[in-house]
């Protein structure tokens, strides 16, 4: 799209959100679609320049980092755009609570359940709620579930439960078990413990589970932190590189084309900034069309690895995006459907599913983090914003792309199934889980 398209993609949309607003049949949820929060457009473009948007060194951050470095950001009005790396996801949780008003960062690349945990205030100081927003998913599988080579002559794959017998000794010997995610209630620490209790193993009792940032994984389990760990890439792939430990499983594996990661922003800038929120939405969802092209993997690779970015060698990040897995122990395996996805045919990785967040709720319900009373559709409602999404593809002049809230029944590798219709049923359905339903 050339800058004056991109202009003029801006214009369309402010057109259409006065015209709604001017219109006298127009309903509470189309106000909601045009202005976000209420918020007047003023003008045709961006009512800022930019803002700061945190994100983790993982190779889905990819797409805020291209439009950055592609100057997407610029060509809709944001030539002050700042991605700034973040330490932890705690530290994400802390900068998001500043706001760029006191240094820290208005949204960013961030685990999907964060949406849910900031907005509630379940991991925030004091509790204190902070009102956030999913704008769109920022792409789709290749997490990994990695384990030592403690156990490298085990049958440890998608099924788990060769563990079970390996960590039960292991804590008879006076020994303790370890498996590690990066933040409480996010996204790797709900994939690992599906992956454990799926194989017998409760996360809550028979191992003890730990905090590590990602770029902290392997030199962790070089020196014998963890036996396990869930991370995103590049990380798993870099642990198998330098033979400190294998690949169980990709979490592709245990639910195809899962949700991931998220582009989450605090939910009063974006009310403020309705249409420099379209602005960055249509931007990043350029770039996740960029990054899906088989031909630009090896810039993109390139580009993300770089020393401002991830600092991390080509050879740890352009594999596993296109779907080439080396598990280690001498397993090789490509197949596209296991790469990393952002955008799909039509967008359909990019849009933010209420269902998929009405899942994300319920597992937290399963072990712990949210009360069994929770009104889940009241809060996903409050915070999924697909209608920004829908504004933001058709200023991009897309047709055929996604709606609605459900993708339909999704289906795991142990052959449980779940429907955002009814949570009890998938909860009521799972053996091990800290939720009484």
């Amino acid at each position: 799209m050339t800058d004056s398209n991109s202009t003029r993609a801006l214009r369309a949309v402010s057109r259409r959100a006065v015209l709604r607003a001017s219109s006298a049949a127009m309903t509470v949820a189309a106000a909601k679609l045009a202005f976000p929060g209420g918020a007047f457009a003023q003008g045709a473009g961006a009512e800022v320049k930019g803002t700061r948007l945190g994100y983790i060194a993982l190779t889905d951050a990819a797409p805020l980092i291209i439009a950055k470095e592609k100057g997407m950001f610029a060509k809709f009005g944001l030539p002050d755009m700042d991605i700034a790396k973040q330490a932890s996801w705690g530290a994400t949780r802390d900068n998001m609570a500043l706001g760029t008003k006191a240094n820290g960062i208005d949204g960013g690349h961030i685990l999907s359940p964060k949406v849910h945990l900031y907005s509630t205030g379940k991991v925030m100081q004091n509790s204190q709620p902070l009102p956030m927003y999913g704008l769109m998913r920022l792409n789709e599988d290749c997490q990994g579930l990695s384990v030592s080579n403690e156990y490298k002559d085990l049958k440890v794959g998608t099924d788990s439960s060769a563990l079970k017998e390996a960590f039960a000794q292991k804590r008879a010997a006076g020994k303790d078990v370890k498996v590690a995610m990066t933040f409480p209630g996010g996204t790797h620490d709900l994939w690992i413990r599906y992956w454990l209790a799926a194989g017998g193993i409760d996360p809550d009792k028979d191992v003890q589970t730990i905090v590590v940032p990602p770029p902290q994984m392997v030199a962790n389990m070089k020196v014998g932190t963890m036996d396990a760990f869930c991370v995103g890439e590049p990380w798993n792939e870099q642990l198998v590189n330098q033979d400190i430990g294998f690949t169980a499983a990709t979490t592709g594996e245990i639910w195809f084309k899962h949700p991931e990661k998220v582009l989450g922003m605090r939910a009063d800038w974006v009310d403020a900034n309705p249409q420099a929120t379209l602005a960055i939405m249509m931007a990043t969802m350029q770039a996740q069309q960029w990054c899906d092209k088989a031909e630009n993997k090896a810039e993109m690779a390139e580009i993300v690895g770089r020393r401002q970015w991830f600092n991390v060698p080509v050879a740890d990040i352009i594999g596993r995006i296109q779907g080439e897995i080396n598990y280690g122990r001498g397993r090789k395996v490509s197949d596209p459907k296991l790469a990393m996805k952002f955008w799909g045919d039509k967008g359909e990785v990019s849009y933010p599913w209420k269902s998929l967040d009405t899942w994300f709720v319920t597992e937290n319900i399963r072990w712990g983090k949210f009360d069994p009373t929770l009104d889940v559709k009241a809060l996903v409602d409050k915070t999924n914003r697909s209608d920004l999404w829908i504004e933001a593809a058709k200023g991009l002049g897309l047709s055929g792309t996604p709606s609605g809230d459900s993708r339909g029944v999704e289906k795991f590798f142990d052959g449980k199934t779940f429907d955002a219709a009814d949570p009890a049923a998938y909860l009521k359905s799972l053996t091990i889980s800290r939720a009484q339903v």
